[in-house]
This record gives structure tokens, C-alpha cells and sequence, in this order.
């Protein structure tokens, strides 16, 4: 069975996640984010002090990964739409959610239990895997 995917749509998700993680990382909650890591400004400046080429190898991983999430959630709103009747703005919300509930929290409660980190950390980063999930379910809604 072939499955319809819209690319496009897939690849708009894609640049979508590279705005809203530089938004959210960047002024939004960019602070508290280095604070909650624990990073000092010698951590920072030494991050910093890395360079274009590596930031950009960065960036171009993540935006890979926001592709590879995008096509597989496209995947599971087409399948909640054909199986369970729900489609449109509302159906990709709430598949989006419960991809989120059942797939990204719990794994990310890995960084909290096992390596020490405040609950604050998870829940930013956390919510902005739910902010993510819901952008794109949105676009990917948008453009079936």
C-alpha cells in the first residue's frame, strides 16, 4: 500500500522546526535553558569558539531529524485518517498529542531520572517537542 505524502509539506515541517527551535532555544527560553544545563559562560564561549562549521553540521543533523519526524508523523496522520475517520486541523492535534504522550515524554524523562537534571529542563524541552509536534500536524493537516 502506498501511503500519500505530501514532500512539500514534509519538507515545510522540516524548516518550521529549525524556526521554532531557534525561537524557542533563542529568545524565548534560551536563558533558562543554559542555566538549566548547567553551562557557565566558559561552557557558552567555548560552544561559541567551535565555529560555523560545526554549528552548521549541528543544524543540518537537526534539520535531518525534523525531516525523518515530519515523514513518520505524516505517516501516522494518514493512517489515523483512513482507519479512525479523523482528519483535518483537529484529527492532526490530537495525533500529534498522543504521539507526543506516548513517544517523546516518556523517553525524554531519561535526561531528568538518569542524568540529574531539574524537571524545569524537561519540561522545556519537553514542551517544545509538543509546540513541534503540533506545528507540524498542522501544516502536515493543511496540506494532505
Amino acid at each position: 500500500m502506498e501511503v500519500p505524502i505530501n514532500y512539500l509539506a514534509v519538507l515545510a515541517s522540516g524548516v518550521a522546526a529549525m524556526i521554532l527551535g531557534s525561537l524557542w532555544y533563542g529568545p524565548l527560553f534560551g536563558k533558562q535553558w543554559i542555566a538549566l544545563m548547567g553551562f557557565d559562560q566558559q561552557k557558552v564561549a567555548e560552544m561559541q569558539a567551535k565555529g560555523m562549521q560545526a554549528m552548521w553540521k549541528n543544524y543540518a543533523l537537526m534539520f535531518v531529524g525534523a525531516l525523518i519526524m515530519a515523514y513518520v508523523l505524516a505517516h501516522g496522520l494518514v493512517f489515523g485518517n483512513a482507519y479512525l475517520g479523523t482528519g483535518g486541523i483537529s484529527g492532526g492535534l490530537q495525533g500529534a498529542f498522543w504521539y507526543w504522550l506516548g513517544f517523546i515524554a516518556p523517553v525524554t524523562l531519561g535526561v531528568i531520572l538518569w542524568d540529574g537534571k531539574p524537571w524545569k529542563l524537561w519540561f522545556l524541552n519537553a514542551g517544545y517537542y509538543l509546540a513541534l509536534l503540533l506545528v507540524m500536524s498542522v501544516i502536515l493537516a493543511l496540506w494532505v
